[in-house]
């Protein structure tokens, strides 16, 4: 069984440090976990993500993977982990974000979702089954529910109506989990999400579902999808007042450093985002200093490493003129580096704020850290 060991929880505020235990290893909380869509960490080798990033966890999507190379490659395969040679826990998103960005391609029902696929066109189906089933194959250690995430605008009329849509759609998952059984020999869990909008009151109400269900951890969904960045860290009080505290607490898809600092403060144990790597590809980097714009021409001849301060190796070995200079030509090594030095300092910063909450010292060094990892350099 997955189990989570509260360790230590900061004396002035909510953050906690913690380990969740996997039959394929320990993760040590908080967590941030590099996104690998489709069976890949974009542009990253495995042992660069192990042995220089330090990941102990990575996510992966169902959608995509269903999608491409499909259930029966990755089946034949003895599932993901075996595919993509990966010997660490793997969580799996359901796909329902993918699907409903759809938008015009998806007909929601009381029984699923019917989609069109974005490579082909071809028609598919997900229910709360079948995404059940998919993940099995997958062989994740954690496998995401099926869920509808309403748009951060959404009216309370629409929130709640989806949230009763989610929860029909996590009954009929968790019992489906319940009755089926992993494929390759090794435990997996099944989290359900917490949806609700920014409305406070469906929050509360769509957490206590949650925890009655008495999953083995607990995801909170649909948040930083356009709604306003202080109304997302409300929600996320909200939802940790209710959701238990003997469990591991998943904020799906965020953020910026800031972010995830703001939401460890009040409780959140485990994230991930696209954000280190996307806006790698595109010249960003993340560092305890700010944020850089590596493209820009006050770069062009600073010699210094990428970040002296930086945990990989590609933050000594490069120069920042040289990154810039990859950048300018369109070099793939250019968005290479900058994904390893983001997804490093990511794992470097979640680390950090694990030791200061064991020391008692976090909510000092998280209002330091707060200013510098949002100025711009």
């Amino acid at each position: 069984m997955l189990s989570f060991n509260l360790l230590s929880t900061d004396v002035r505020g909510k953050a906690r440090a913690g380990v969740i235990r996997t039959d394929r290893g320990e993760i040590e909380t908080p967590i941030f976990m590099p996104v690998g869509t489709v069976g890949t960490v974009k542009g990253v080798l495995g042992p660069v993500l192990t042995d220089d990033i330090k990941a102990q966890i990575i996510l992966g999507n169902t959608y995509h993977l269903f999608l491409r190379p499909g259930n029966d490659v990755i089946q034949k395969a003895g599932g993901l982990h075996q595919f993509m040679n990966w010997k660490r826990p793997i969580l799996t998103d359901s796909g329902g974000f993918q699907v409903f960005s759809l938008a015009d391609n998806r007909k929601l029902s009381e029984e699923g979702v019917t989609f069109r696929s974005h490579i082909d066109g071809g028609k598919h189906f997900f229910s709360p089954e079948n995404v059940v089933d998919t993940q099995r194959i997958i062989g994740s250690d954690i496998m995401m529910a099926l869920d509808e995430c309403p748009p951060g605008d959404a009216d309370y009329q629409y929130a709640h109506k989806s949230l009763q849509l989610t929860q029909s759609w996590l009954k009929r998952g968790h019992a489906h989990f319940k009755k089926t059984k992993p494929l390759y020999g090794k435990h997996q869990a099944w989290f359900p999400i917490v949806q609700g909008a920014g409305y406070p009151d469906l929050r509360r109400s769509a957490a206590r579902f949650v925890t009655d269900l008495g999953a083995e951890g607990n995801a909170i969904g649909g948040l930083s999808v356009g709604e306003p960045t202080d109304l997302m860290y409300e929600m996320i009080e909200v939802t940790n007042e209710v959701l238990p505290e003997d469990k591991p607490r998943y904020l799906m898809g965020v953020g910026t450093p800031a972010n995830i600092l703001e939401a460890i403060d009040r409780g959140v144990d485990m994230f991930d985002c696209v954000m280190p790597t996307r806006n790698g590809r595109n010249g960003m980097l993340f560092t305890s200093e700010g944020i850089i714009n590596i493209k820009n021409k006050k770069w062009e001849h600073d010699y210094s490493p990428v970040d002296p301060n930086g945990t990989s190796w590609v933050d000594r070995y490069y120069s920042k003129a040289y990154l810039r200079h990859l950048f300018v030509s369109r070099e793939l090594l250019g968005p290479q580096i900058a994904s390893i030095h983001n997804l490093a300092f990511y794992l470097w910063l979640v680390k950090t704020a694990r030791e200061e909450i064991i020391a008692g010292n976090f909510a000092s060094w998280k209002s330091k850290m707060v200013q510098n990892v949002a100025q711009r350099i």
